[in-house]
């Protein structure tokens, strides 16, 4: 497949964004320390509620909690996507350069991040689209130091273009984030997971096959031996 050709989208619905973000929480293991990009990923703070889950936000604070709204606003308390979030039992407060000291010397057990395009050996470009015409301007941001620095990297995104097009690769297109640092991706039709041999279909949302994965993937996929319905 091309990777400029557009793609034949199943009739089923895609799942919501809190949807994918409540398939990463189901993911992620009790006493784990976590970092949430921007977009997607800043959902799954809303899906931890009692779990032994301690996210970070990356401008300096741990056991960030899930996103505030109304009354419940702190001006001076934001994620790394300028969301007010809640503060739960325990957190603490730090600079920026404690914070990414974490981050650098690899104390987050899993980062989730964004990405605009993933190739199939789990490449990750994520700061830089070419097609708005900004040449080198894009928003870097802390996602180069999390997606060499986390133990585990996992994506979450839409599967395609707003305009219809594959947005896991042979090979990213865009301005690399970083190199092989990839190890799940998450859509909204599936669960990816990057392995040495190739990309791994391992779910795909209720409606869905695999071969409607794989027409929606200009990357091969490899169908999981255990490929099944993905399950919130």
């Amino acid at each position: 497949m091309s990777k400029a050709m557009k793609v034949i989208v199943p009739e089923m619905p895609p799942l919501e964004r809190e949807m994918i973000a409540l398939r990463i929480a189901n993911m992620l293991e009790d006493g784990s320390y976590v970092n949430l990009g921007i977009g997607i990923p800043t959902l799954v703070s809303n899906w931890i509620e009692g779990r032994d889950i301690i996210l970070q936000a990356e401008i300096g604070m741990l056991k960030s909690g899930p996103l505030a709204e109304g009354d419940e606003i702190e001006p001076d308390r934001i994620n790394a996507s300028c969301q007010f979030i809640h503060e739960l039992p325990g957190s603490s407060y730090f600079d920026i350069e404690t914070s990414f000291a974490m981050i650098r010397g690899g104390r987050m057990d899993v980062a989730v991040l964004g990405a605009l395009q993933v190739s199939a050996r789990g490449d990750l470009a994520g700061w830089n689209t070419p097609a708005r015409g900004l040449g080198k301007m894009g928003n870097i941001g802390g996602s180069m130091d999390l997606a060499v620095g986390a133990r585990k990297l996992i994506v979450a995104m839409e599967h395609i273009t707003t305009d219809g097009r594959p947005k896991i690769l042979p090979e990213c297109t865009y301005p690399l984030t970083a190199k092989g640092c990839v190890d799940v991706i998450v859509t909204n039709y599936a669960l990816i997971e990057v392995t040495p041999k190739g990309l791994v279909l391992k779910e795909a949302i209720p409606g869905v096959s695999a071969e409607d994965i794989q027409k929606m993937t200009a990357a091969p996929l490899i169908i999981a031996g255990d490929f099944h319905e993905m399950e919130l």
